[in-house]
């Protein structure tokens, strides 16, 4: 029976990407040749110790597919932050590490700050694959979609073959089974960190009030389908090396067992029994305005 092996990213072969990628960077079609779009597209990364992988991640953006990149660093140890303004992107500083969820705080709201229409969240680690930017954003721009989720499993033989661990595999397949089932959604991957949403989802979903760890992605989500919007997904290809961000097993399990809570707590507000502040509107005040408020994350 042959042997599964998982497919190796060589550093020199990052490096090289990041070099061509300087070169692209400042060869790229400008707005008369750039695909004319009537909305605005912000891509935000969540970063943590990306030096080696961001360059690869943005090198495989298509022109023209986003008009702005904000990269927020979350206390680093390594030169993300410096890689990320040679490049020319947007780069806010948390000081002080916030958590993977108090990170896409900050991302959203400076996106909205700066006029985003369609916001598209990416990890800049070169797991996902950032050539499939505009197709998931054409099903915002056709308003087939409000949220779009990149699944990571398209067939169970990609995703083993891609390096996806097992345990991880297992336990994505019941925990997105169980959601589909209990919110009337049919997602492929309810956990992916690649996902584009329609500015007035994130302007109707309370997400400063969700978590500041893992499971703030899937209290998005189910926040998501209780307001009525429309969810959808796309297939996108991964890449599972050391320098992509994974939770060990551990955390794994917190993360699967406060995912069920989070369904528990959908429920328990559905039928009034247990009211939750996750399930309010947000305040009519701009999610946005807030980030004047919010002295951590000021550009740098």
């Amino acid at each position: 029976m042959p042997t599964r092996t998982r497919p190796a990213v060589r550093r020199d072969s990052i490096q090289l990407r990041e070099e061509i990628f300087r070169v692209e960077w400042v060869t790229r079609p400008d707005e008369e040749t750039a695909p004319k779009r009537a909305a605005r597209v912000i891509a935000v990364m969540p970063a943590y110790n990306a030096e080696r992988t961001l360059a690869s991640t943005l090198a495989d953006m298509p022109p023209g597919c986003v008009d702005e990149v904000i990269l927020v660093d979350d206390g680093s140890t390594d030169r993300t932050v410096q890689v990320a303004r040679d490049m020319g992107l947007t780069v806010i500083v948390h000081e002080q590490n916030k958590g993977y969820g108090g990170n896409q705080k900050t991302c959203y709201r400076e996106a909205l700050a700066r006029g985003a229409d369609v916001v598209v969240m990416i990890h800049p680690d070169y797991q996902y694959d950032s050539r499939v930017i505009p197709h998931a954003v054409g099903f915002i721009e056709l308003d087939i979609c409000d949220v779009v989720v990149g699944s990571r499993i398209r067939s169970r033989d990609e995703a083993l073959r891609g390096g996806m661990p097992i345990y991880k595999y297992l336990s994505n397949r019941f925990l997105t089974a169980v959601e589909n089932f209990t919110l009337g959604q049919n997602l492929g991957d309810f956990h992916s960190g690649f996902r584009v949403y329609r500015r007035s989802v994130l302007e109707r979903i309370p997400f400063e009030r969700n978590s500041d760890d893992f499971v703030f992605d899937t209290q998005f989500l189910v926040q998501a389908v209780h307001f009525g919007f429309r969810l959808g997904d796309i297939p996108v290809p991964v890449r599972y090396f050391d320098e992509a961000s994974s939770i060990n097993f551990r955390r794994s399990l917190k993360y699967g067992l406060s995912t069920l809570g989070v369904v528990g707590r959908y429920w328990l507000n559905r039928l009034g029994m247990v009211p939750s502040e996750l399930f309010q509107p947000a305040a009519e005040k701009g999610v946005g305005s807030l980030c004047s408020e919010n002295k951590d994350s000021r550009p740098r």
